[in-house]
């Protein structure tokens, strides 16, 4: 496959997954409607299998392998969702899988990958290091490397989510996703500027982990020292090389949010729309309520990419135990 993807890879993807995954709801909230002063539809890609998006690009991936291929097994590194959704992707297709997955990982993603059917090897204080670990694995084992987010084949199966969107609500104004390495919103960016390039699609990072951002901001690929966020799901320090091409050529914003903005905009969701997110799930709204994102009257879907928050995290939000803000000023909504 051409590093050059373009909306037909995408459509050939959704053809190809469809009967694995779930069609995923997309909602329309009036609580965040009025706080936002936009018309607010959530994308919840929380209620897909594995509890996030990552699964489409797995599959799309894996389908694509050799016979050969498949029979060595595939391996790849992961914070938790990449890893649920390799592992699931994996079973189905009743293949072995390997995961790497860092030490900050919340024991409920690695119990699920284990569920899943993949065997777990933690390894790291992040998922730089993680992924390090899983190339001399791989060169060991002689399984097939999956990236998490710097592929193709990966791009384009999250990029499914966008042609739903477009069926489901085909006169939206403006897409918000979040952005870790950028497999997510190059792969959304791919279709949307295809079938309709009026259409903005805005990106979200975490300002502990702004690798995206930063590499944008200074058009060049950037990589962080240290990131510390609870939105681990986007916690990474150097943005892929093909997502940054494509990021920098079609996005029309990134922004940031802050620790205790996820943390607040995580306990609304919980309270108002009675739907449990983690922290890179919160984020797109998040964008919108702190005024990140300035725009008033549009039709806006946000993408809710997982809800696997770990309880203790759940709990100690619920609580409000878990703050991350400045100057030891609590602004809670909820």
């Amino acid at each position: 496959m051409s590093q050059e993807l373009n909306l037909q890879d995408i459509k050939e993807a959704a053809e190809l997954i469809k009967d694995k995954i779930y069609r995923t709801p997309l909602i329309y909230n009036e609580f965040f409607s009025q706080l936002t002063g936009n018309k607010i539809f959530l994308k919840l890609e929380n209620l897909q299998k594995t509890g996030a998006f990552k699964i489409r690009g797995n599959l799309n991936k894996i389908f694509h392998l050799s016979r050969e291929e498949k029979s060595k097994g595939v391996i790849g590194a992961s914070s938790g969702n990449h890893a649920l959704g390799l592992a699931l992707a994996s079973s189905l297709v009743k293949i072995k899988s390997t995961v790497v997955m860092p030490e900050t990982t919340p024991k409920n993603k690695i119990e699920k990958a284990k569920r899943y059917g993949a065997k777990v090897i933690i390894f790291g204080e992040g998922y730089d290091e993680a992924y390090a670990k899983t190339i001399c694995l791989q060169k060991e084992i002689g399984a097939v490397l999956i990236p998490s987010f710097d592929d193709p084949r990966i791009i384009a199966g999250q990029g499914t989510i966008a042609l739903e969107i477009l069926e489901q609500i085909s006169d939206v104004d403006t897409i918000i996703a979040p952005i870790g390495g950028g497999g997510l919103i190059s792969g959304l960016l791919i279709a949307i500027k295809s079938m309709n390039s009026h259409i903005k699609v805005i990106g979200v990072q975490s300002e502990g982990a702004p690798s995206m951002y930063q590499s944008w901001k200074k058009g060049r690929i950037c990589q962080l020292k240290n990131i510390k966020t609870i939105a681990e799901g986007v916690a990474v320090k150097r943005p892929g090389s093909l997502n940054f091409s494509i990021v920098n050529k079609l996005v029309d914003d990134i922004v940031t949010v802050k620790e205790d903005e996820i943390t607040n905009t995580i306990g609304l969701f919980l309270k108002e729309a009675k739907i449990i997110v983690e922290g890179a799930g919160a984020v797109s709204l998040a964008s919108l309520i702190y005024n990140k994102v300035k725009i008033k009257g549009e039709k806006v879907a946000c993408i809710v990419s997982g809800g696997n928050i770990d309880w203790e995290s759940l709990k100690e939000i619920i609580d409000g135990k878990l703050y991350y803000g400045t100057n030891g000023n609590r602004t809670c909504f909820y």
